[in-house]
């Protein structure tokens, strides 16, 4: 039959070597999460601060479409940051102002 005896020693070696690789790994994976959330808080405090202003452009990306504030959740992805006075300009030389955050308004620019 079997001729191969195992003591019960050997089992819990093996079974030590095991749980010791299980811990290894464990520690691993806490290293890596904790790089990744020392990146993201490193990311957060070097962002540059959001626009005051921006201004979505068309789907060609030259022609402006709409002016926002900034942080406004309408503004597309083809947005960009511009100054007060850029938004200013692009108001009154009849880009539309985005009917939900009222860029007009906030820059006193009346109809």
């Amino acid at each position: 039959m079997n001729d191969i005896s195992t003591s019960r020693l050997d089992m819990l070696h093996f079974a030590r070597r095991i749980a010791v690789q299980q811990v290894e790994q464990i520690d691993r994976w806490i290293a890596t999460e904790e790089r990744r959330e020392a990146e993201r808080r490193h990311g957060e405090q070097t962002r540059p601060p959001a626009p005051d202003w921006l201004i979505e452009m068309g789907l060609g990306g030259r022609d402006p479409v709409y002016i926002h504030i900034g942080g406004c959740h309408m503004a597309g992805k083809r947005s960009r940051g511009v100054d007060r006075n850029q938004a200013l300009r692009a108001v009154t030389e009849g880009i539309d102002a985005c009917p939900h955050c009222r860029p007009d308004t906030e820059l006193r620019v009346l109809d």
